[in-house]
Parts: C-alpha cells; sequence; structure tokens
C-alpha cells in the first residue's frame, strides 16, 4: 500500500497511537521524573485525536456527558498506571470505574452500571486498598519505583485504545444498511422492538426492591464487614508507623 493510499483518518489513528504510546512510557513509573510533563501532553494530544473522530450520538447535552465521562475514564485509566503510590492509583481506578459506569448509564445498560459500581468499586477496590494497608502504601519498594516491559507494555496500551476507537468510528459510521432479509437487518428489528422493553425504568426499580427487601441484612453485613475492615487496616498502619516514629525518637534520643 502506498503512502498516498492512507487516509486522512488513518493518519489521525496512526498519530494517536504514537502520541499515546509515547506519552504512556514517558509517565510510567521509573529512576527519573523527566519526560511526565511531556508524557502528559502527549497523552491529552492522543485524547484529542480521537475524540475529533468521533461522530456525533445525539444532541448537544448527549455528546458533552459522552465526551466528558470518556475522556475521565481514559485520563484516570492512565493515571492508574503512572502513578507511583499505590493508595493514589486505587483512588484513580475508582474514578475510572466511575466513567465506565457512566458511559454504561448513557448507553442504556442500567444493571451493568450498577454492577460495576457495586462490584468493582464496593467490594474488590476495598479488599484491594485492605492489602495496600498492610502492604507498603508509600510507593517506596522498588517494585513501585520501576515499570517492568515499558517498551511492550506503553505501545500495546496505546494501540489496543486506538483499535477499540477505529472500530467503534466504523460501526457508527458505516453507510451501507443490509439487506431486508438478512439475518442482520432480522436481528436490528428484533432489537429495535426490545429496546423500550431492555430501556425501561422498571428494571432497575425491581433491582432495588430486591435488594434492599429481600437480600437487605446480606447487603448490610455485606458492606458493614467491607467498612470494618477498611477501617481497621488503615488503624493498623497508622499505629505501626506511630510506633516506628516512637522507636525512632527513642533511638536518637
Amino acid at each position: 500500500m502506498n503512502l498516498s493510499d492512507v487516509t486522512t483518518d488513518q493518519w489521525i489513528f496512526l498519530a494517536a497511537a504514537f502520541c499515546g504510546g509515547w506519552g504512556l512510557w514517558l509517565m510510567l513509573p521509573r529512576r527519573g521524573q523527566r519526560g511526565r510533563a511531556l508524557g502528559a501532553v502527549l497523552g491529552v494530544v492522543m485524547l484529542g485525536l480521537l475524540m475529533s473522530r468521533i461522530d456525533r450520538l445525539g444532541d448537544w447535552l448527549t455528546d458533552s456527558v459522552f465526551l466528558v465521562l470518556a475522556a475521565v475514564t481514559l485520563l484516570s485509566a492512565g493515571a492508574t498506571i503512572t502513578f507511583r503510590n499505590p493508595v493514589y492509583c486505587a483512588i484513580w481506578f475508582a474514578l475510572t470505574l466511575l466513567g465506565v459506569s457512566g458511559l454504561l448509564f448513557l448507553q442504556g445498560a442500567q444493571f451493568l452500571g450498577v454492577a460495576t459500581l457495586t462490584v468493582y468499586a464496593g467490594a474488590i477496590l476495598v479488599m484491594f486498598l485492605f492489602v495496600l494497608m498492610f502492604a507498603n502504601p508509600s510507593g517506596r519498594d522498588y517494585y513501585d519505583r520501576m515499570s517492568w516491559e515499558p517498551w511492550l507494555a506503553a505501545p500495546a496500551a496505546a494501540v489496543i485504545v486506538v483499535a477499540l476507537t477505529v472500530v467503534v468510528v466504523r460501526t457508527l459510521t458505516r453507510d451501507e444498511a443490509p439487506a431486508a432479509g438478512s439475518p442482520i437487518a432480522a436481528t436490528q428489528i428484533t432489537a429495535a422492538a426490545r429496546e423500550a422493553e431492555i430501556l425501561a425504568g422498571e428494571h432497575m426499580a425491581h433491582l432495588g426492591r430486591r435488594l434492599f427487601s429481600q437480600y437487605l441484612v446480606a447487603i448490610e453485613i455485606a458492606g458493614t464487614l467491607l467498612l470494618v475492615a477498611l477501617v481497621g487496616a488503615v488503624a493498623i498502619v497508622m499505629q505501626d508507623k506511630s510506633s516506628k516514629h516512637a522507636r525512632r525518637e527513642a533511638r536518637h534520643g
């Protein structure tokens, strides 16, 4: 394929992959701190290039909400793997989950949005923080100050993001409609017929009634256990820091 055959969109996607891979590599944890600002700028450039290729989804309010949620999700995901302090990484990961849940709600996938918040942000993230509090939350260990295989991880992440964007853009901008009797057309007709039922608000209301009536005690017990575990981990870490500070003062005194 000649360079003249490459379209403008393809050049933009290639530029986005290059900026994203280079920027992510510059921002990954390593001994020196040089280049992190440039990496952040390249990440914003990649985000802008990808956003410029996405067509309108509806009215200006829907487009604005989608762009904000997508930007928050991508930036938070990048910060999750580029910060040295694992506690900050967990906080950015929680913000990433909030962005993903918002995108799911925007697309009408209400159950998936609620499940993402309750399962990942409500349970897995709390247990992750619990383990971090018993490990080294300061991020000063050698495995927190360096990245493993950055030359492979950063380009792979950028290529995956760009590839997913290309698939979404091609799906949204597909001009050719399927034939009337094709299986794709039949699937689309079936999906359109059930759209009102799938996106109905009664589904979430039914889920809420089940959770807070039939499973109310189980939910309260699970939430209490997670909260007690997190508070206990923080208390143990603070007590350990106080004992270390007391031993240090006694040694110097």
